[in-house]
């Protein structure tokens, strides 16, 4: 079966070039002009990425992306003209899981759709190993990694996907450090090219769940310039 897409995207030729393109991919598309148009496909259908553009008639694309979060886990990729950081840290701190700056290229954004895809899949339908470690304790912290879950004296702490990869990460390289690069290449999948905003943000959800004081974390220490590593306990 082809991956399905829904493509959230007011101008018209933007929209048929990105059809065209994902055509050719071989995955299935539909498109929504505006808001109601848009959460009305998504209540009708199933999809395995959403391509939402914020600036749209009807319902903005911060609305949408809300309220489709608030159903799913779909991933969701943002395409905007808006590019400043607050732009960027409103749709990542909504739920968002990448976001991709206008104009983009084709052959970038193909790019992104299936790095997300497939690791939406990984998640959804883990391989467990036999070296697999089924529970991680660090301070007051258990990561479980067979379910997904993460506690904090014994209450769970809601995570995103992302948010919950880059913790594992940390708790099962308790004494490396790891740059920036490293970290987006881990854990999105693809190179670096420098924006720190990306990285900033979920670093920064992440401290205010799982930290008790998250503008002194304990568990992801910062290391100026060089990047970050799980705490000492």
């Amino acid at each position: 079966m082809n991956n399905r897409i829904l493509l959230i995207e007011d101008d018209v030729s933007i929209s048929e070039l990105i059809q065209t393109q994902f055509a050719k991919e071989g995955f299935d598309i539909s498109c929504a002009y505006d808001g109601e148009q848009a959460l009305q496909a998504f209540s009708e259908d199933i999809f395995d990425i959403i391509l939402l553009d914020l600036m749209l008639p009807k319902l903005d694309g911060i609305e949408i992306l809300k309220i489709i979060r608030s159903q799913s886990m779909v991933p969701i990729l943002i395409m905007s003209a808006k590019d400043g950081d607050l732009d960027k840290a409103l749709g990542l701190g909504f739920g968002a899981d990448d976001y991709i700056s206008k104009p983009f290229s084709m052959i970038e954004l193909t790019a992104r759709v299936k790095a997300n895809i497939r690791r939406a899949l990984q998640y959804s339908n883990p391989v467990i190993t036999t070296v697999t470690k089924e529970k991680i304790h660090v301070g007051e912290l258990d990561l479980d990694t067979d379910n997904f879950a993460v506690y904090k004296s014994e209450d769970e702490i809601k995570l995103t996907a992302k948010e919950f990869q880059i913790l594992k990460l940390f708790m099962t390289n308790p004494k490396k450090v790891f740059t920036k690069a490293q970290l987006y290449n881990l854990v999105w999948g693809e190179d670096y090219y420098g924006d720190n905003n990306v990285i900033n943000v979920h670093m920064r959800r992440l401290r205010e769940k799982i930290e008790d004081d998250p503008s002194t974390p304990r568990y992801i220490k910062t290391l100026w310039g060089i990047g970050y590593k799980l705490g000492e306990f």
